[in-house]
């Protein structure tokens, strides 16, 4: 089934409109999750709102928001008074401006968005707005509202599409100089430059993602498939970073010649490439009988090996 669109509304360059929807980009739903259950009954962990003083359970319309002068004082503020203030989305992203995409600067960056002709019409004045900004090779800089709140976000060509990129204010971004003025001022010579520019040439390639594979999220299914078929569970042994004190110039020596400065580690196992959705790996549960005996062969909790793919 296709992602529901994040917002709809109007993209707008002048006099130049098209009806337009705004979808995510990326999505952690092939991660896996966890609940949290009670060890002695298997049964889910459920949360409940209480008060900190009291200790009673609060019920939702008893509560509100508060600001938090200092440690015991808050400022009240309902749900009405947040309406009053909340942005009415005028549903349109009016381009204010075109920049250079070397302009901004990575930090702002939030997340990625695809934005897409909405419906049958609006195509034309769509693809004048997309080869409008391809044909500056500029940034196109619009506002938009999204949960009451407005954002800046940068409008860019991918391919036949648009990818709008949420951008965070200033006052979001943390300024450096508190964390690099204590870097100390050290003198790179001319030979450990050129050594470890050699090094850099040697690993030299073009980024391509589908080379990396996430490792830990294919160790939860892997661990998660051998408690379900019963395998016993081996703890992995883990690398402890080296001790050994090397001559910098020796170490960029022995790296550009492929060797290591410490001592040589085990040779590790080459990960498994998984094209599917790391979930579609889980082993299957082919009904109730199957769960019963997987239940009896892994040493968990039937509550916990339900019929869901998810674990959380």
């Amino acid at each position: 089934m296709a992602p529901r669109a994040n917002w709809k509304g109007f993209l707008r360059l002048s006099l130049v409109t098209c009806p337009v929807a705004l979808f995510p980009a990326t999505s952690d739903s092939e991660k896996i999750s966890f609940n949290q259950i009670n060890r002695n009954t298997g049964h889910r962990i459920k949360y409940v709102k209480v008060d900190a003083d009291t200790g009673e359970e609060v019920l939702n319309e008893d509560i509100m928001k508060g600001y938090a002068v200092d440690k015991d004082t808050y400022i009240e503020v309902s749900k009405d008074e947040l309406e009053n203030i909340a942005l009415e989305s005028t549903r349109t992203i009016e381009i204010d401006e075109f920049v250079p995409k070397s302009d901004i600067d990575q930090r702002y960056a939030i997340r990625p968005y695809y934005l897409v002709p909405d419906g049958k019409v609006g195509h034309d004045a769509y693809a004048v707005i997309r080869e409008t900004i391809r044909s500056m090779d500029m940034v196109a800089i619009g506002r938009l509202v999204l949960t009451s709140r407005e954002h800046i976000i940068a409008l860019e060509p991918l391919k036949n599409g648009l990818m709008g990129t949420l951008l965070r204010y200033p006052y979001e971004v943390r300024g450096e100089d508190e964390y690099f003025d204590d870097i100390q001022d050290v003198k790179v010579t001319k030979d450990m430059l050129d050594l470890a520019q050699h090094i850099v040439q040697q690993k030299t390639a073009e980024f391509d993602p589908s080379k990396f594979d996430d490792r830990y999220e294919s160790a939860l299914v892997d661990l998660i498939n051998q408690k379900r078929s019963g395998a016993t569970i081996k703890p992995h042994g883990k690398a402890r970073p080296g001790t050994n004190v090397v001559d910098l110039m020796t170490a960029l020596k022995q790296s550009l010649k492929g060797g290591s400065a410490a001592a040589p580690a085990a040779k590790a196992k080459k990960p498994v490439k998984r094209a599917a959705g790391q979930k579609e790996m889980l082993l299957p549960i082919s009904g109730k009988r199957a769960a019963k005996d997987d239940a009896k062969a892994a040493p968990v909790r039937t509550k916990t090996t339900g019929t869901k793919r998810k674990a959380g």
